[in-house]
């Protein structure tokens, strides 16, 4: 689902050709809570924007493995077997990275003063090519 909205028309996802970036100033510049940055046949990456105090929401992806990595900001990860029972918590800064093997519930918060840039790579592909969600409730309704 693609936005309209003057920032994110700015980003495009520039899979499947080859592509070279830098992944840290093109999160940075993101300022809407999904946008798929690469779509490959294989592999997907996207960069995210959690406002202060939000997050990505509790969700597992059955069939994904997921790599996140925080680009700017302070966050917390929390992990689990169980939506209800996340018991693997840990801090994160720029910098740091999450891998979330497939059919782990995991949330990651947004704990600092400024927004929280992050980007994301799903294997396979989890988002349809192209996708931009400016707000995480518009997520939601996409994926419902």
């Amino acid at each position: 689902m693609e936005s309209h909205h003057p920032k994110a028309a700015r980003q495009t996802d520039h899979g499947p050709k080859p592509f070279v970036a830098n992944i840290t100033r093109a999160a940075r510049q993101n300022h809407c809570f999904r946008t798929a940055f690469w779509s490959g046949c294989h592999l997907q990456m996207t960069l995210m924007c959690i406002p202060v105090g939000g997050d990505i929401g509790v969700e597992i992806h059955p069939d994904t493995d997921q790599c996140i990595r925080v680009e700017a900001g302070r966050a917390i990860v929390r992990m689990g077997a169980c939506k209800d029972k996340l018991e693997h918590c840990h801090q994160l800064a720029a910098g740091d990275t999450v891998f979330v093997p497939c059919g782990t519930w995991h949330n990651i918060c947004n704990v600092g003063s400024s927004p929280l840039k992050l980007s994301s790579i799903y294997v396979p592909p989890h988002h349809p090519r192209g996708t931009i969600h400016r707000t995480k409730a518009e997520a939601e309704r996409a994926e419902h």
